[in-house]
């Protein structure tokens, strides 16, 4: 072989590596960046739920315990964000009739959900909560039972009938043949908890788990179970949402094992 065509042929084996160099790297990045994607994928749907931005209505009594639960169900679920709209149940019914978009519903009672078996999933019950009798730091009227409710002397608020807590309320002195006349009425159970906290009622009818939020404002009397009302707190999808998918996941998130602890942590009773 002529020394001039083995330089030609060493010369065209060197241009062939220089150029499936650089094909391979572009192979090995395009690879890594499917198995980067492939995880990527992995972990945003590892707990089966689809990605997206919710919007929750919620009972005004879910205020802190939902604060803590949603800050959870999103580290569970990446790319997913819930943001609660919080308020008396009744005033959220008026909102889902008037279709504020949203995408999933939970009240403190089971009427007000009933009432909108057209605008909702198939509701289910997440939790239960019970009444006491909240009154400022230390008792100071030395409130023991309802009938001290019935004092003239006493400033005492309650919600208004139409609002879950009221309702229970007024079934529970209704029962025990106790007048009340409340100074106000008021259109959600924090409303009430906070005209105690702030002195400007000596004592008012919520549930625990709002009482449980304030011990260094307010004391809470206990009620005798049979005396007292049990409230039902059902969640449901509502069927205008835009991720009905994921609104399903997050409802049902809320009566599996990590969404019960905390609302039992909270002072919440189980389903």
């Amino acid at each position: 072989m002529s020394l001039a065509l083995t330089r030609r042929r060493a010369a065209s084996a060197l241009m062939t590596a220089a150029l499936l160099v650089p094909l391979a790297a572009c192979g090995g990045e395009s690879d890594s960046k499917k198995n980067a994607d492939a995880g990527s994928t992995a972990e945003g749907s590892a707990s089966g739920a689809p990605a997206a931005d919710l919007t929750v209505l919620a009972a005004a009594s879910l205020t802190d315990v939902f604060k803590t639960a949603g800050a959870a169900y999103e580290k569970a679920n990446p790319g997913t964000k819930v943001t609660f709209s919080f308020a008396g149940s009744q005033e959220l019914a008026a909102q889902v009739k008037q279709g504020a978009p949203a995408d999933a519903l939970v009240t403190a009672d089971t009427r007000t959900m009933d009432g909108l078996r057209g605008d909702t999933g198939s509701p289910e019950i997440i939790a239960k909560n019970r009444l006491v009798i909240a009154t400022g730091e230390g008792n100071p009227d030395r409130i023991e039972s309802l009938k001290d409710l019935a004092d003239p002397q006493l400033k005492v608020v309650l919600a208004a009938p139409e609002v879950p807590v009221g309702r229970y309320g007024k079934q529970v002195l209704d029962a025990q043949k106790i007048v009340v006349k409340p100074v106000s009425q008021e259109p959600n159970v924090r409303a009430v908890l906070s005209k105690v906290e702030l002195g400007e009622a000596d004592a008012g009818i919520v549930y625990k788990t709002d009482a449980a939020t304030a011990t260094d404002k307010v004391d809470a009397v206990e009620i005798p179970d049979a005396q007292n009302a049990i409230a039902d707190y059902p969640a449901a999808t509502l069927k205008t949402s835009e991720h009905t998918a994921a609104a399903a996941a997050f409802v049902s998130w809320l009566s599996g094992p990590e969404a019960q602890k905390i609302l039992q942590d909270a002072g919440f009773q189980k389903p």
